[in-house]
């Protein structure tokens, strides 16, 4: 079972996951959820991050021009009219 030293600012605890696991179990609903959606933005924020850095790696494409674009513009409100 593995342990992680987790900073709160000026304390630190180490815990196992399954303890903080307990230890989020003891918290009232509205705090659970609290957590919940902490941890939910976390996992996003890297999820984002990730999709970022991958759309930037990869190289620019050219072969479009404004007037490509603006075709596509005109075509789309043709069919949607």
């Amino acid at each position: 079972m593995s342990t992680a030293t987790i900073t709160i600012p000026n304390i630190k605890v180490q815990l196992t996951v399954d303890q903080l696991i307990t230890a989020a179990h003891q918290l009232e609903p509205g705090e659970r959820a609290k957590l919940a959606r902490a941890l939910a933005a976390t996992e996003l924020d890297m999820e984002l991050a990730q999709l970022i850095a991958e759309l930037y790696s990869q190289p620019p494409v050219e072969e479009i021009t404004d007037e490509d674009i603006l075709a596509e513009i005109r075509a789309t409100r043709e069919q949607m009219a």
